[in-house]
């Protein structure tokens, strides 16, 4: 727990929402096109596609290995950082490592707008435009629209869950061959065990997690009749949903709520791969990315992804 203890107290807090979101971005500097294509091992492009209705326009950031000619398999994905920070760039680095190189895929990352000044369900419908576009320019992106995987982090593990289910409801999207949650951010209610063992522990804890949730959802925040989509673990039917892959740590607020989810997608007869880290924080991975613990996650996750891959051919 020693990396968690150095930056216990950059916990997210509502009076320092505009620090924290400079301190993320100092640790975490946003990579430039020109870096990510890491001298020519990659393809990197910004997009910039129609918003929402009025709306503003959306960035999408593709991402593909240099030589693959043809259509590519293809993460969509969205970032972390609690729906009030993060970037569609900083992600790509580790991704372009562990997944696009070795498994010849494609990545398509979202900007998605940030809360408090977008909340719900500004955030999610701009995901949800990102992907219908990239799915009806499958050409010009040259990527597979039948070989499609949804996934994100943290907050974006929590939209990534609800674009799925959105996705599934709306029937104007792909049919994704799969989900990947990554210690998802999926209740609003925090009324876990783990939300509350963990309270001044985890990096993202209770306190945190309310800050984020409050954030997003303003004064639906805490509402009995929430919609599914503003916070997945709200959903009552699981059925027709693609493989999932779900992975949190037994440290950390979020372990109880990804737990359940994937214990609700087996009621609904869904396949869903569940993986427990032992003694791991929120964002273990990131803070400890030396770590033997990082390694197996890291890899369970691309061996994950190589079976969704090889079962959709």
């Amino acid at each position: 727990m020693a990396a968690l203890g150095d930056v216990a107290e950059q916990r997210l807090t509502s009076d320092g929402l505009v620090a924290h979101r400079q301190r993320d971005a100092a640790s975490r500097p946003r990579p430039t096109a020109a870096e990510l294509r890491a001298d020519g091992r990659f393809e990197v492009t910004e997009l910039s596609v129609p918003g929402v209705d009025e709306g503003p326009d959306i960035t999408l950031v593709c991402a593909r290995p240099a030589g693959l000619t043809g259509r590519l398999p293809v993460l969509y994905y969205m970032h972390g950082g609690g729906l009030v920070m993060g970037n569609a760039w900083s992600v790509l680095p580790k991704m372009l490592r562990d997944w696009a190189a070795p498994l010849g895929l494609a990545v398509v990352s979202v900007e998605y707008r940030l809360a408090p000044e977008t909340r719900y369900p500004g955030p999610l419908e701009d995901c949800h435009a990102g992907l219908l576009w990239s799915v009806d320019h499958a050409d010009e992106v040259r990527i597979d629209d039948e070989r499609v995987i949804i996934g994100g982090k943290s907050a974006g593990g929590g939209l990534a869950a609800a674009l799925t289910l959105l996705n599934r409801d709306r029937q104007d999207g792909p049919r994704p061959i799969g989900q990947l949650l990554q210690c998802p951010m999926l209740d609003d209610r925090l009324d876990s065990f783990s939300a509350h063992q963990m309270t001044g522990l985890d990096l993202f804890d209770k306190a945190s997690a309310t800050v984020a949730w409050q954030s997003y959802l303003g004064d639906r925040y805490g509402a009995a009749d929430l919609p599914l989509y503003a916070a997945p673990a709200r959903a009552t039917d699981l059925s027709g949903l693609p493989p999932t892959y779900l992975d949190v740590g037994s440290a950390e607020t979020l372990r109880d709520e990804t737990v359940a989810y994937a214990d609700a997608l087996w009621r609904a007869g869904g396949d869903a791969e569940l993986h427990v880290w032992p003694g791991a924080f929120h964002g273990f991975d990131s803070l400890a990315g030396t770590a033997l613990l990082t390694r197996e996650a890291r890899r369970a996750r691309t061996e994950w992804l190589r079976r969704v891959l090889e079962r959709s051919r």
